[in-house]
């Protein structure tokens, strides 16, 4: 697909762009929704058959069953691993970021680990992943895992064939030994379109609050699209297991995509809601020869608004 582009298309990809800055800022409103407020979302702007009162709508009804799947885990002693694989820019960040908006980040956290560095570089490959598994009550999310080296790591020649090859004996047998420990263990790929990609990176451009997720290695694996489909396409063969399956995710819609990850996701545990005990307020003490001392004018942060 080549930037200069006819007057019509252009007018058509300005308008995809334009919708997917909607999108952005619409996180805003997602923070501060509530049942109360759903009327004031109109339906227009979320894409093809799904109003943006809609997505509001079954977000928020979704978010409160992460809510319960959140209790039931941390009362039960769960413990939750979900790994989130992709393209960039399939919209990976954004379900992780709507799955988490609400739920407490002492149970549910998400892992996002860099580059490894020279130490890391010589340990056993999963080292630096084991640690950030779960405890018992806790849910961890992974922006990114143990598979970089099937798909990046692969295609930008980060490891030689024998590692390569290797990575993928390991992995069926550190996963089968994971679910032995009591692990639950949920793995995604979000699928989108070449098309897609180009038309998000191309937002990503033209927003100043979304150029931060640019890299030069986004720019590369935008140029070897063909070779990430074909590591993508051998990891899922040799790594969807009975045991630990794949789940793909079509993300083109990215409204859609987050509401049928979150739905789907909520399958995969027989959680129930628990009870918890009624909360009572309890009064405040007061002293009668407590005095409150005065607080300098200068430590105040200005009143700007």
């Amino acid at each position: 697909m080549n930037d200069k582009l006819l007057p019509d298309h252009h007018d058509s990809v300005m308008q995809r762009i334009e919708r997917d800055l909607l999108d952005s800022y619409d996180e805003e409103l997602e923070m501060e929704i509530d049942d109360s407020r759903l009327d004031a979302a109109g339906e227009e702007g979320a894409g093809d058959g799904l109003g943006r009162q809609t997505y509001f709508r079954e977000l928020l009804r979704l978010q409160g069953e992460l809510v319960k799947l959140q209790d039931w885990v941390q009362f039960h002693k769960k413990k939750v691993v979900i790994l989130f694989e992709g393209r960039d820019a399939a919209g990976k960040g954004g379900v992780i970021k709507r799955i988490t908006q609400r739920l407490n980040p002492r149970v549910c956290r998400v892992a996002a680990l860099p580059a490894p560095n020279d130490r890391e570089k010589t340990q056993w490959y999963f080292q630096r992943y084991v640690s950030h598994l779960p405890a018992g009550g806790e849910i961890v999310l992974f922006d990114r895992s143990w598979y970089n080296r099937a798909g990046v790591e692969r295609v930008m020649g980060f490891c030689n064939d024998a590692e390569y090859e290797e990575f993928f004996r390991s992995v069926p047998e550190f996963e089968k030994m994971l679910i032995r420990s009591g692990i639950t263990l949920v793995k995604y790929w979000f699928s989108i379109t070449d098309d897609e990609q180009h038309l998000r990176f191309l937002g990503r451009i033209h927003d100043p609050l979304k150029q931060w997720k640019l890299s030069p290695m986004d720019f590369e694996s935008r140029r070897r699209w063909e070779a990430y489909t074909k590591a993508k396409e051998t990891m899922l063969e040799r790594t969807h297991i009975p045991e630990a399956p794949w789940h793909l995710v079509q993300a083109v819609d990215k409204k859609k995509a987050r509401l049928n990850c979150i739905s789907h996701l909520l399958t995969q545990f027989p959680y129930e809601e628990v009870e918890h005990p009624s909360i009572v307020l309890p009064e405040r003490a007061r002293n009668a020869d407590y005095i409150r001392h005065p607080v300098p004018a200068e430590m105040y942060v200005p009143d700007r608004y």
